[in-house]
């Protein structure tokens, strides 16, 4: 009876402590692979942040939502028809807040002239690249920035945004690296190296270039590292406006000098710089000029690049 007894416990202990390792297996597996699908996630920003208050609190001496509303009154789902996929308001201030948050360089420069032109700047070139305005719009020409998120007439995909060269970037077949978000990141490089930066991997954009399109804080990022980082010739359009950049040879025989003009060069110089043309009203010029006058700056000098040969011109 006692030698029964003794087996029949040994037994529930020996089926106790297995049902127990199989709980305990189907936890870890579970921990494990939520731990993998929140690494995989494509939307989960990369970058460490060490000092995105001060960045902000920059920011704030400036804009407000207010005046982003007042800046930016027609941008992109601010209005359900011109709304796709239920993204309301996605260029929000709250959005751009956000992203700048991993730029902490951005406006860092003690003179208030230079970083209210460089924030001047900044909007002067998201508004031209995705300005939705005419002459006669309501509200005015300069009030219709950040209307679009792609580039038009690529919605459907352009293909000629690919360049097999860049071999660390290479696109992805069936993939479309056409201008999306505020400065319109476009090519398959830019898409790769902004990849990299913030998701840690250049894949995340170079397989899946349409989340700037569709993620706002990404977005905005796009735009930020975009004019935070440099890629030589070209210096970065940070590093000009805050007037920390000087031009050495290369630059000085094509007539590149600090100033909104090199910025301009640097975003499109192919096509904007060394026409010897004088800027129109409506060009990224006077786009400038807008802004620096919402904030009550000077444009500083060499606004123009009309005489300037582009940084990556041979001649």
């Amino acid at each position: 009876m006692a030698v029964t007894t003794v087996l029949k416990y040994y037994c529930m202990k020996i089926k106790l402590n297995k049902i127990w390792m199989i709980l305990l297996t189907i936890i870890m597996t579970f921990s494990f692979m939520s731990w993998i699908s929140s690494r995989s996630q494509s939307k989960l920003p990369g970058p460490i942040v060490t000092d995105s208050l001060a960045v902000q609190k920059r920011v704030l001496s400036y804009l407000n939502q207010q005046k982003w509303n007042e800046l930016f009154p027609h941008r992109y789902g601010i209005q359900s028809a011109n709304s796709k996929n239920g993204l309301s308001d996605f260029y929000s201030f709250d959005a751009f807040l956000n992203a700048v948050k991993f730029f902490p360089e951005f406006l860092d420069v003690k003179d208030k002239v230079l970083q209210k032109r460089e924030l001047a700047a900044f909007l002067a070139n998201m508004a031209y690249e995705t300005g939705g305005g005419w002459p006669d719009s309501p509200d005015g020409y300069f009030k219709w920035g950040l209307h679009f998120v792609e580039e038009q007439g690529c919605t459907k995909g352009c293909p000629q945004y690919t360049d097999t060269s860049k071999k660390d970037w290479m696109p992805v077949v069936d993939k479309s690296y056409h201008g999306r978000g505020p400065l319109q990141l476009s090519w398959n490089y830019n898409y790769g190296q902004f990849s990299q930066f913030f998701y840690g991997n250049k894949d995340s954009l170079l397989l899946h270039p349409e989340i700037v399109a569709e993620n706002s804080l990404v977005s905005f990022a796009s735009a930020l590292w975009f004019w935070m980082h440099a890629q030589k010739p070209k210096p970065s359009c940070h590093a000009i406006m805050a007037g920390s950049w000087k031009p050495n040879g290369y630059d000085s025989v094509r007539n590149i000098l600090p100033g909104f003009g090199a910025v301009v060069n640097i975003i499109n110089g192919g096509i904007e710089c060394g026409t010897g043309k004088p800027d129109g009203t409506y060009s990224r010029v006077g786009y400038y000029q807008y802004f620096c006058n919402y904030f009550k700056v000077s444009t500083g000098t060499d606004s123009s690049c009309i005489e300037q040969k582009p940084f990556n011109s041979i001649n």
